[in-house]
């Protein structure tokens, strides 16, 4: 098999990342996607990046953007300078631990951070590894999904971003020296060598397609071929909701008298405030070993979003929930909207499950599922959510379902008859009725009632028509009724 060619950075004339844009004209969220890494990119410049798509989240972009870019520009200048790829002075990376409750966008900005720069991206769970990671090196698969995510470019994929979600599930309980404890002090073990610097062989040996590929090469050339990713480079970012770390942290503070836990009053402080004086012995007590710690220099808490920040997101014109919902309902051809007091509405909702920008998702899934189901069959070319269809969405599901199939059956009769089709209020509340019992087949009942009218109105002579109770509860009749009178109009003029 051919050898993998490998990324070569050419710093002397690093282009600036080309861009594809998608979806302009139908107002859908269009962001830059990095073809080559941006290695000049400055701190400020990815901060204004970030603060178009992420809210209410100013302390991590600040911190997020500035540390990271620093990670690449540094990468840059020791090449350029020449400095030796195995020298120990000053490599110490800037890899990340994130603390922060569930959805509020940790991963989100990172995989942001990646498109923009142009790097490969994976995530991994660190609950995936508890069981097995001190026993196998399956933390090394986040390495070589990484090269996947290259297409196979190892230089490309040794300066991409890992990042590994819910690392707090792998914290040991203090003490702890057998069972779970074990394997979760295993698996820190094996994260702590990537993220130090190691070479991890592609070339996984209890993989039966890894053992026939090493078979075929060695045939081909004689000899036996390894293929190593280096992670000197790769960027490391963790994160986790860490809960009870708050509770740990606000019992030190208040036994030192530190800050702003040494009066009663104090004792309002939220937990964001609380964790952001996390030091690095309230994470080796809550059962992370002090060289894993270590390797994570990097520490930012983010916020937890409130109803405010929430409807801050539904309002940000990227946001990726109302777009991908007007996508879903694009594709069928209908343009979805939204009024103001409804996004407000779902914001409200979405607060209440106290999930982040996870429960605006909830939110708006729960109320559009049966339009989505629906809307399709009927051929309705537009919805627009509003604080109605909010509170009340299946019987705004009934009418509006109900009002396209009136204007869809008078503009079939026009294009039959020319004559066009007005609804007298008692007829449409009558029609309402039947379309809720008969489950939607007012079309139907329609067709039968007025299927003598497409030619009887030429002999009425008119260009409109009301359709009246009368003629829905007996339309025969009222049809002579209406050519007698018609033709006696007539004879009076002559």
């Amino acid at each position: 098999m051919d050898q993998q060619p490998q990324f070569k950075p050419d710093l002397k004339n690093i282009p600036q990342p080309e861009t594809e844009t998608a979806g302009v004209d139908e107002g859908f969220e269009t962001r830059p996607t990095s073809k080559k890494i941006d290695f000049h990119l400055k701190p400020e410049e990815l901060e204004a990046y970030l603060n178009q798509y992420v809210v209410d989240q100013p302390e991590a972009v600040e911190v997020l953007a500035t540390k990271i870019c620093t990670h690449f520009n540094r990468m840059r200048y020791e090449i350029e300078a020449g400095i030796a790829k195995n020298s120990a002075l000053g490599n110490i990376k800037a890899n990340v631990l994130m603390i922060g409750p569930t959805g509020v966008g940790k991963t989100y900005i990172v995989k942001l951070i990646a498109d923009r720069i142009g790097v490969p991206f994976v995530k991994g769970d660190a609950t995936k590894f508890s069981e097995t990671g001190y026993v196998g090196g399956d933390v090394e698969d986040l390495v070589r999904e990484l090269v996947r995510e290259a297409d196979g470019n190892i230089g490309m994929a040794e300066y991409g971003i890992i990042y590994i979600d819910e690392i707090d599930k792998i914290a040991a309980s203090p003490g702890g020296t057998w069972g779970p404890d074990v394997s979760r002090t295993g698996v820190q073990r094996n994260l702590l060598k990537l993220m130090e610097e190691t070479e991890v062989d592609m070339k996984v040996p209890h993989d039966l397609a890894s053992q026939m590929e090493a078979v075929i090469q060695t045939q081909k050339t004689g000899k036996v071929e390894r293929k190593k990713v280096n992670t000197r480079n790769i960027l490391f970012v963790v994160s986790g909701a860490f809960e009870g770390l708050s509770e740990r942290i606000a019992k030190r503070l208040t036994q030192k008298g530190i800050g702003f836990l040494r009066n009663d009053a104090a004792s309002q402080a939220s937990d964001v405030d609380i964790l952001r004086q996390v030091s690095t012995r309230d994470l080796i007590d809550y059962g992370f070993e002090s060289e894993f710690i270590g390797r994570l220099p990097v520490t930012v808490v983010l916020n937890q979003l409130n109803e405010e920040s929430l409807y801050t997101i539904l309002k940000n014109p990227t946001c990726a929930v109302i777009q991908a919902k007007k996508r879903e309902f694009k594709a069928y051809g209908i343009d979805l909207t939204f009024e103001d007091e409804a996004l407000r509405s779902l914001a409200q909702r979405a607060a209440v499950e106290k999930t982040g920008a996870r429960g605006l998702l909830s939110a708006v899934e729960k109320i559009l599922i049966k339009f989505e189901k629906r809307l399709p069959t009927l051929g309705v070319p537009q919805l627009t959510v509003t604080q109605q269809l909010i509170e009340h969405a299946e019987d705004t599901l009934h009418q509006v379902a109900f009002d396209h199939i009136l204007t869809s059956f008078a503009q079939s009769f026009l294009e039959k008859s020319g004559v066009e089709l007005r609804y007298h209020p008692k007829a449409r509340e009558q029609l309402y009725r039947e379309f809720v019992e008969s489950k939607g087949r007012t079309t139907d009942l329609l067709d039968e009632r007025l299927k003598d009218y497409i030619y009887g109105v030429k002999l009425l002579g008119v260009q409109e028509l009301d359709v009246t109770a009368a003629i829905l509860n007996d339309p025969g009749g009222t049809l002579d009724k209406l050519i007698k009178a018609a033709y006696d109009k007539k004879g009076q003029a002559q």
